[in-house]
């Protein structure tokens, strides 16, 4: 029998779930599904972004300790995207700062890099022809 292997929920733990939305909100335009005063549910393509407010968050992981904001990246979410360019222009008209690229990488694919409030890092990339 083979495993499932569609990701239907990434939950993000967040300092602040309104700055979170916002954030969210004017970067990809994802439509809210569910909030709530610790959470909210945004539907992207194929899975849904579940930004949970980090206090909440031990339940969902004990044992393992939840990581301060700012103690690093522990995360890079990868979003395929027809031109690299093209969305950084976007995104910078969003006011959101770039963390490096758009830069050609040697296993072949056209990266750039940006966080969120929360220090949760994603990734927009395309093949190189």
């Amino acid at each position: 029998m083979a495993l499932p292997n569609a990701i239907e929920v990434v939950t993000l733990f967040v300092d602040d779930v309104s700055e979170a939305r916002a954030f969210y909100t004017k970067v990809f335009e994802p439509e809210e599904i569910y909030r709530d005063e610790v959470s909210s549910v945004l539907k992207f393509d194929g899975a849904m972004v579940n930004l949970l407010q980090a206090a909440r968050a031990p339940d969902l992981v004990q044992p393992a300790p939840v990581a301060p904001a700012g103690s690093g990246a522990r995360i890079l979410l990868t979003i395929k995207v027809a031109d690299v360019d093209a969305v950084c222009a976007a995104l910078r008209e969003r006011g959101v700062a770039l963390l490096n690229g758009p830069i050609d990488r040697p296993w072949g694919r056209r990266t750039a890099a940006f966080a969120d409030p929360s220090g949760h890092v994603w990734e927009v990339a395309h093949d190189l022809k």
